[in-house]
């Protein structure tokens, strides 16, 4: 019992947390969305988290989220937990996807935040086609520069950002980008703060409408300098689950 009390807490503090570094720079804390990133989790914590009313849920790669989905999906269902329990949960593919398991992916979730090429979203709209599916889709920048990232390139960013707006089955929502591995908070928000001009820049010419609105930046390590340089998205994962 005191492990699950344990992940209550770290929500908890993790939300007072988004709390205070909104009062300090201005912001609604009503306005940041939590995706809990399960990739490391055991079931009985993602079971948990369900429990306690968080239905955002993000994965990394489409096998682990076809295995943890089924066995969420089991469990919503069970009768002596059904009645207390949220009707379903939103999942979130995060991670880099491979244009062979577009399918699979759209056949669980409604959120792409990793769509970093021309190919892979014309991939996702030609089976979201046949699917008759919308899913929301983000275009995933490489605002740090570095090399072993995905993401498309900053310099490019607008104009795919345009080419995916055409396309009658997605949904581009927003940006997402994520910042190096390091200790210098100054490169952090550095990379925050280049895709946060890019996203301005795209609703400015809106090119995709009145549904682009988010920023998806900030992971357990960096989610306060994300949130000052205006995300609206979090993907939590090691600061609850670890």
């Amino acid at each position: 019992m005191r492990a699950m009390s344990t992940i209550a807490d770290r929500i908890q503090l993790v939300r007072q947390t988004i709390t205070d570094v909104c009062r300090c720079c201005g912001r609604d804390p009503d306005h940041i969305q939590m995706v809990l990133v399960t990739k490391t989790a055991p079931t009985e914590a993602i079971k948990e988290v369900v429990r306690l009313g968080y239905i955002d849920l993000g994965e990394n790669r489409v096998q682990h989220l076809k295995q943890v989905s089924d066995e969420i999906d089991v469990f919503l269902n069970e009768p002596a937990e059904k009645a207390e329990l949220p009707k379903k949960v939103r999942w979130h593919m995060i991670g880099h996807l491979q244009r062979n398991k577009v399918k699979q992916t759209l056949q669980i979730s409604n959120y792409i935040h990793s769509v970093d090429t021309l190919r892979l979203a014309e991939e996702i709209n030609s089976a979201a086609a046949k699917l008759d599916r919308h899913p929301n889709v983000f275009l995933q920048v490489n605002c740090s520069e570095e090399p072993q990232k995905y993401g498309a390139p900053v310099g490019a960013a607008v104009h795919l950002a345009e080419q995916i707006a055409s396309m009658p089955n997605l949904r581009l929502t927003g940006l997402m980008t994520m910042a190096p591995l390091t200790l210098n908070k100054d490169v952090v928000r550095a990379c925050f703060a280049r895709c946060r001009e890019l996203f301005e820049e795209i609703r400015t010419e809106n090119i995709s409408g009145a549904k682009f609105k988010h920023l998806s930046m900030g992971m357990s390590q960096d989610y306060e300098i994300a949130i000052e340089e205006g995300a609206t998205i979090l993907r939590i994962g090691s600061a609850i689950f670890s």
